[in-house]
């Protein structure tokens, strides 16, 4: 069902609370609302009316970072439940477009913008999808200030599926830069040493999602890529980039 008059209704009185809510700078009831509307579109299948309300409630004035970060992580869930890929990219541009430029929200848009590269890899568009990875320049060793919740083994595998699909376009210098950022000591990380608790103050490492390889796989791939990436220079003999 898109729209409705019912579904328009319940969207207003909760766009009322949302705002008492919002100028009261209440995080909780601001995010609960926000959540609620969200929800309504979903369950009504309205998925149009969802995309308008994520970027109408991400643009209301003074809203609370709190809860356009409790909307994106939300909205994220219902991406796979999407009737077609048209509507499916569709909602992951709308995430992607509200995500832009908050840091707050930097992991969540650069989990969309691999999930876009993913289709746009399955529809054959191997450069496009190098490009859209690209958009979202990860480091593994940067500070707590960029990417610093985010895993380490997440942002290995981000990395490694940059390299990989700058080699399946032929950017080979490309692929050896992106594949610098990695260094093969990183495999040997002490793994609890990782998962210690942090001290007051230090930035909570978020835990990687459950479609992420471990370490020993991650080093694996690494490894393959580097191989493929030789092998390949010296067949096209473009030895003077290695």
């Amino acid at each position: 069902m898109e729209g409705g008059g019912n579904l328009d209704a319940a969207i207003e009185s909760l766009l009322n609370v949302e705002k008492q809510m919002r100028l009261a700078e209440d995080v909780a009831g601001t995010k609960k609302a926000v959540m609620d509307i969200i929800q309504l579109c979903f369950q009504a299948r309205a998925w149009k009316t969802l995309n308008d309300q994520i970027v109408l409630l991400s643009k209301r004035r003074g809203q609370l970072k709190q809860a356009v970060a409790a909307m994106v992580q939300q909205a994220m869930e219902y991406i796979n439940e999407t009737p077609n890929i048209e509507t499916r990219i569709e909602l992951i541009k709308t995430l992607n477009n509200v995500s832009a430029g908050k840091i707050y929200v930097e992991i969540e848009r650069a989990r969309l913008i691999k999930k876009l590269a993913k289709i746009k890899e399955e529809q054959g568009l191997i450069a496009e999808a190098a490009d859209l990875m690209q958009e979202i320049a990860v480091s593994v060793d940067w500070p707590v200030e960029t990417f610093g919740a985010m895993a380490k083994t997440e942002k290995i595998a981000f990395i490694l599926e940059q390299v990989r699909l700058c080699l399946d376009r032929q950017d080979y210098v490309r692929a050896q830069i992106l594949s610098r950022k990695i260094s093969p000591r990183v495999f040997d990380t002490d793994t609890l040493k990782e998962k210690k608790k942090p001290k007051e103050g230090d930035n909570v490492v978020e835990e990687a999602p459950a479609d992420i390889p471990s370490l020993l796989e991650l080093k694996r791939i690494y490894y393959e890529l580097m191989i493929r990436f030789v092998s390949l220079c010296r067949t096209m003999s473009l030895n003077r980039i290695i």
